[in-house]
């Protein structure tokens, strides 16, 4: 009891010396210190500021439920975080020669890029595809280009993920199909489908379906791949793109969260046990500009995770608790101007990530406000994740930050944060209900504002943008997109259905929307279809008819 209270003065001692030397010395920096979410932040940290809370008895071991400390007990010691550079442009021939190159530099897994029409169920030689071919990512319409994104890649020794929501089913049966035809069976496959439909209504865009039919085609892959696919993750939860859409790290933590919440309910609806799903559902979380922030971030969510999974769905088996996230650097907060700068932010980021926990990284390139990046852009963004691993010694010991005050505390706070949020979504009915209400894309909008505000006030500092600036900014080399790839695309395209069956592919497309109209699993029914050669635009036709198309409503 005298030691406590020993310390409790102390504590106060040190507060007071610290205010006196602040005020005299420094004046200018007495002001209010908070982080980007606007928690303030205190000038010192001691044992006392973590004394009663409930959660700093339960740190425990990495590996350990809640896995504050990390999911897997042996950390970056058994073997480093995937190294997943998000790639694809132009056509399937040079995205493929991209990855090769990747693989080269000892990149240890790959993300494809989508163009826009193929994230909407378009295919290239449609009207609406018109100047947007190859543009943000690569072109595919069918399982033909599938092949020759995949074409000498051997599918049963690399990791993939595909970004790619409202027809994930679809372009996960292509992927299946050209591994049957390398002789990889599905149950071998490995990666992940993004598959999240709820970010895209309010953050992204890509929507095709509306919400119903689109939580049925995410419940269907659930099962398909629980049943076939025992190493694929069937859904990559994102808050990446609520974050790069303006949301704080609060919101970015709450309102992904509670879309898994909506996602595993989905799917308890449909009759699916959670230990049989659970253990594949991944997330996708941003690293952003405030270092310490953002390493609390990722180990609050985690927890958070846990609980839910325990305590609100019963979850029995601990992997299914386990949140496992891939991480990529902030894309928002890359600058046009200085663009090198961009080198350091991304170091950071990437460096908070791997002290956060990540599974896996993508480093952005210095170039990526300007255009997509060059091959020299992409060598550097992967040899940052390379010296982090092999150099730094940051993964040497597991959790290094844990038990600092300052982590545990700022952990705390954010995960109570973001708990709130998610009462309150619950109170409203659930994530599906709240979009529908516009609650979450105002509090997205809100926060981008003032954050936008506090950078044209000066109260936020982005180097090179409102201090520190250059009148004349340094010539730099953008990747050219090849201009002739939307014609190559369109001519492939062409060729590809002058050659194929053109009965089978009705009688395929045929059976799916039979199945649409019922209650079949929707998946089997699409691989039937893609194996055909029917094209992603065929496809979500035949969807569109049956389910009708989703309009956003004015908030």
């Amino acid at each position: 009891m005298g030691s406590e209270k020993n310390l409790s003065s102390e504590h106060e001692r040190w507060k007071r010396d610290l205010v006196e030397k602040t005020l005299v010395k420094y004046p200018e920096r007495e002001k209010a210190f908070c982080t980007i979410s606007g928690i303030p932040v205190n000038r010192l940290y001691t044992p006392l500021d973590l004394e009663g809370h409930e959660y700093i008895t339960e740190l425990g071991f990495p590996g350990q439920f809640p896995f504050t400390r990390g999911v897997q007990a042996t950390g970056y010691r058994g073997r480093f975080w995937t190294m997943r550079q998000y790639s694809g442009f132009a056509t399937a021939r040079e995205s493929n020669e991209r990855f090769k190159f990747l693989l080269e530099q000892g990149q240890t897994g790959l993300s494809v890029a989508f163009d826009l029409p193929t994230q909407i169920g378009y295919d290239s030689d449609h009207p609406l595809a018109e100047g947007e071919v190859g543009k943000v990512g690569v072109a595919v319409t069918s399982l033909a280009d599938m092949e020759v994104l995949f074409s000498g890649i051997p599918l049963d020794k690399v990791s993939t993920s595909m970004t790619i929501n409202a027809p994930a089913a679809v372009l996960l049966a292509m992927y299946i199909a050209v591994a049957e035809k390398q002789g990889v069976s599905m149950d071998k496959l490995r990666g992940t489908i993004q598959n999240d439909i709820l970010k895209e209504y309010v953050a992204r865009g890509t929507y095709i379906f509306p919400p119903g039919p689109s939580m049925r085609l995410i419940t269907d892959t659930f099962e398909f791949c629980s049943e076939n696919m025992p190493l694929w993750n069937t859904i990559s939860i994102s808050g990446y793109h609520i974050r790069e859409a303006g949301s704080t790290a609060i919101q970015e933590v709450a309102f992904t969260l509670a879309n898994g919440i909506a996602y595993v309910e989905a799917a308890t609806r449909a009759g699916l046990d959670v230990d049989d799903f659970a253990s594949r559902l991944s997330f996708f979380f941003g690293s952003h500009s405030d270092f310490l922030e953002e390493i609390c971030k990722f180990r609050a969510a985690r927890r958070l995770w846990a609980r839910i999974m325990r305590d609100r769905f019963g979850a029995k088996e601990d992997n299914s608790c386990k949140m496992r996230f891939h991480t990529q650097t902030a894309g928002c907060t890359l600058t046009a101007q200085q663009p090198d700068n961009n080198v350091v932010r991304v170091t950071l980021q990437a460096l908070q990530a791997v002290l956060g926990g990540t599974q896996s990284l993508h480093t952005n390139s210095r170039d990526e406000a300007l255009s997509l990046p060059t091959e020299q852009s992409v060598q550097i963004a992967l040899r940052t994740q390379q010296i982090i691993a092999y150099e730094s010694g940051v993964g040497d010991t597991i959790d290094a930050l844990a038990g600092s005050y300052y982590i545990e505390h700022l952990t705390n706070q954010l995960e109570e944060a973001a708990m709130k949020y998610i009462q309150k979504i619950d109170e409203m009915g659930g994530a599906a209900k709240a979009i529908e209400l516009g609650y979450v894309q105002r509090e997205i909008h809100d926060s981008a504002y003032q954050f936008q505000r506090d950078v044209d006030a000066g109260k936020r500092v982005v180097v090179g943008v409102n201090r520190f600036t250059v009148e004349e900014e340094q010539s730099f080399d953008y990747l050219k997109v090849n201009p002739d790839a939307e014609r190559e695309q369109k001519e492939r395209v062409a060729s590809m259905k002058a050659g194929r069956d053109a009965m089978q592919v009705q009688s395929a497309l045929e059976a799916l929307r039979q199945g649409a109209e019922g209650d079949s699993n929707l998946v089997p029914l699409i691989l039937d279809a893609v194996k055909a050669y029917a094209t992603i635009g065929e496809v979500c036709d035949v969807l569109r008819g049956v389910f009708g198309e989703y309009r956003a409503a004015d908030l």
